[in-house]
């Protein structure tokens, strides 16, 4: 009788259970990390709060929706990042959950679990997950969009049109990218015949009707700030940059996604020898326009999301990593085939679980071991609990009143802006970008002055002097890092700017 594994047998039997099993063991270990590595959140997330405080209908850096809900987790787990950390794993579950049920939906369950553990392995689930935010938000709404998406074109089921708009709308108070890829959306509908024909009645009117009613607010803000405007082309003598821009970003996304290439690889046919029985994960045959949508909605997030961001020279892929590349493992798992023998089943499950495994082991490494390198700060090692609760303090006891403001030092200001009182941010450099501030609202409340000490005097740099005249220094502060290594002490210089008596 011919031996096959316990963990294949479960695919079969039970491809659920397995879904559930690798989907919660991964957030566990993304929720375990930060909480026991990171003394300071990741990357702008603590400004993400900043600004998720003020409760604003729209900001420069996007929609709404995450920065409301960012402080609301905050608040609701005691102002501690814990709460903001779950949020973010949950959004990850919910992103692969709807992945499964829409590759359920066209390729059967049992490859669906295949699709499913081979889109875990993209760096984009990993150690960027936890830092909760538009990107990461948009993921689990934009695979409902999917799924209800192919409930309505491939399935005909009507009843989906009132999901669909309000997870449209929702993406639309998510992302800056949602107007491209709801368009995305309705061009394909409009490229075959029984996406034309859903269009052919009275509920897409409907669901524009309930669209239109959640992005108001935000559409009435981007009227009032003028931010309707159109990016600017890039002249021609730029193409050149801008077209190795977008290979840049092209190659990164390859290089997000390699695990998908290493386990279809490894899994291939050209590299069996003999005659070995592979265990075979069968499927019923795939409906054409079935095909079609997960290609389309597989090449054309990573491939125009790249373009735009290449063209208008962004940062990163307009989406997110995460969008672009969310369809990847099912777009493999349909290419394959009906059977998809499982060859070489130890090297597999080892390639897929270090692929889960590198990017917590690169973490745990940045952060021990980094420091003793000599090479730059680590970020997630700041002390910010102790670095807000002195300032918060010390403010408390010089002026008797809590802290209301902080200001200067963008990355040190977000991190005070997370005390117990939650102080307003100012960004004293850009003050447009926080407007329910400004230098002279912070001289009538008062707050602390922050910045990086360059010697034993504290004195505020040139810029920062010219923007608050009259600042009286403080003796700076050093604080210790999680792992110091050999980095020399954080030190911060200080200054209170006394509240205006009433």
């Amino acid at each position: 009788m011919r031996f096959t594994s316990l963990i294949v047998e479960l695919i079969r039997a039970r491809p659920r259970l397995v879904v559930w099993l690798v989907l919660l063991l991964q957030a566990a270990m993304w929720l375990i990390l930060p909480l026991v590595l990171y003394r300071s959140p990741p990357g702008e997330l603590a400004n993400v709060l900043a600004f998720g405080r003020e409760f604003q209908v729209g900001t420069d850096l996007g929609p709404p929706l995450a920065f409301w809900l960012a402080d609301i987790a905050f608040r609701a787990a005691g102002n501690h990042m814990f709460g903001v950390y779950l949020l973010a794993q949950v959004c990850g579950v919910a992103t692969l959950w709807t992945l499964y049920l829409l590759a359920r939906a066209i390729v059967g369950g049992q490859q669906a679990v295949l699709a499913v553990l081979l889109t875990m392995t993209v760096t984009a689930f990993g150690s960027s997950g936890v830092e909760f935010g538009p990107l990461v938000l948009a993921r689990p709404i934009w695979a409902l969009l999917l799924l209800h998406s192919w409930q309505l074109i491939g399935q005909n089921r009507r009843n989906v049109w009132f999901a669909w708009s309000i997870e449209a709308g929702l993406l639309l108070l998510t992302t800056s990218a949602a107007p491209a890829l709801l368009l995305l959306i309705a061009g394909f509908a409009l490229a075959t015949a029984r996406g034309r024909r859903t269009l052919m009645s009275f509920d897409p009117l409907y669901a524009l009707l309930v669209i239109a009613v959640l992005a108001l607010p935000y559409l009435v803000w981007l009227i009032r700030a003028g931010a309707l405007a159109l990016p600017q082309w890039p002249d021609l003598g730029d193409l050149g940059a801008r077209s190795l821009h977008w290979g840049g970003l092209l190659g990164g996304l390859v290089l997000a996604m390699s695990g998908i290439v290493l386990l279809v690889i490894l899994n291939s046919g050209w590299l069996s020898r003999g005659a070995e029985e592979s265990p075979i994960i069968y499927r019923p045959p795939v409906d054409p326009l079935a095909r079609e949508f997960v290609y389309c909605f597989a090449i054309a997030p990573a491939l125009g999301g790249s373009l735009i961001a290449g063209i208008f020279n962004l940062d990163g892929v307009t989406g997110g990593t995460g969008i672009a590349l969310l369809m990847w493992g099912l777009a493999a798992i349909v290419v394959t085939g009906d059977l998809v023998y499982l060859r070489r089943q130890r090297l597999l499950r080892a390639v897929w679980a270090l692929a889960l495994l590198v990017p917590a082991f690169a973490a745990i490494g940045t952060t021990l071991f980094m420091p003793w390198t000599g090479a730059a700060e680590v970020s997630t090692s700041l002390p910010a609990t102790a670095i807000a609760r002195f300032f918060g303090d010390n403010f408390e006891r010089r002026t008797g009143q809590r802290l209301r403001a902080v200001a200067a030092d963008s990355r040190l200001a977000g991190l005070i802006s997370l005390d117990k009182g939650r102080p307003h941010l100012l960004l004293d450099a850009t003050p447009e970008r926080t407007p329910w501030l400004n230098t002279a609202k912070f001289a009538e409340t008062g707050g602390v002055v922050v910045w990086r000490a360059s010697d034993t005097a504290g004195t505020p740099p040139a810029d920062i002097a010219k923007r608050f005249p009259g600042l009286v220094p403080e003796v700076p502060r050093a604080f210790e890092w999680y792992v110091n290594g050999r980095q020399p002490l954080l030190r911060i210089g200080w200054a209170i700017v006394r509240p205006k008596a009433p």
